[in-house]
């Protein structure tokens, strides 16, 4: 009778302790998926304040601005001197978009000034000799790149990394990309296949965007940064 008690409150004493664990493995885990949530939400957040300061430096974005000066234009005129506070606030906004078409014409020129210094760098020659030789990059050609492409593009590599912990391949295809290198370059520069380059690229968009998207789509959106 007393070995079967004690048998007894040592299987209480167990079964307590599993239950302990499996409720603080239970919390832990639903923290850990609010966290993600919470962490995608503020990634997704930052992706679409990029994306829309890339709408607005586009040309198709330049575009819409002007047909929405020329509406206030004509709204402007048709009041005259009539409702004076209204005449001011069309005027504001025509003033607002004003400004923003010539940042944006500002900045897309800084990009193809940008593209020049690249180009013409000493570094992307070094690239250029590589390929042909097909030699991959060493630490000291990525530092060089890393150093040409934030001193052009400033904050590229913060922007980056903001929205995701890559590693160093994520990190030098991307670099690469903003160089305007094919993906068949970017797969001999880094030494590795044009299967792994493309799979790299729209992995990153699947990690940053939480959705499925191409290796162009990963591209495109780091051309904009």
């Amino acid at each position: 009778m007393t070995v079967l008690t004690i048998m007894t409150d040592r299987e209480w004493f167990l079964l307590l302790i599993g239950s302990v664990i499996y409720i603080a493995l239970f919390i832990l885990t639903v923290q850990n998926s609010r966290r993600k949530v919470i962490d995608l939400q503020e990634r997704l957040n930052k992706v679409r304040a990029m994306q829309e300061l890339q709408q607005t430096q586009s040309q198709e974005g330049i575009e819409q601005n002007r047909k929405k000066i020329g509406e206030l234009e004509s709204l402007i005129r048709k009041l005259g001197d009539e409702n004076s506070v209204l005449r001011l606030e069309l005027e504001e906004k025509k003033t607002r978009l004003d400004y923003a078409n010539r940042m944006a014409e500002i900045e897309t020129e800084k990009r193809q000034q940008a593209e020049s210094v690249i180009f013409g760098s000493d570094i992307y020659s070094t690239m250029q000799r590589m390929l042909d030789r097909g030699q991959c990059m060493g630490n000291d050609e990525w530092r060089r790149l890393e150093q040409l492409v934030n001193s052009v593009y400033t904050g590229f590599t913060e922007r980056l990394f903001s929205l995701y912990r890559m590693t160093d391949q994520d990190y030098h295809v991307s670099l690469l990309i903003k160089v305007r290198m094919q993906p068949k370059d970017i797969a001999t520069l880094t030494a590795h296949s044009k299967e792994s380059v493309a799979s790299t690229r729209s992995r990153l968009y699947n990690k940053v965007f939480g959705e499925k998207g191409s290796s162009k789509d990963w591209d495109d959106f780091v051309l904009g940064l």
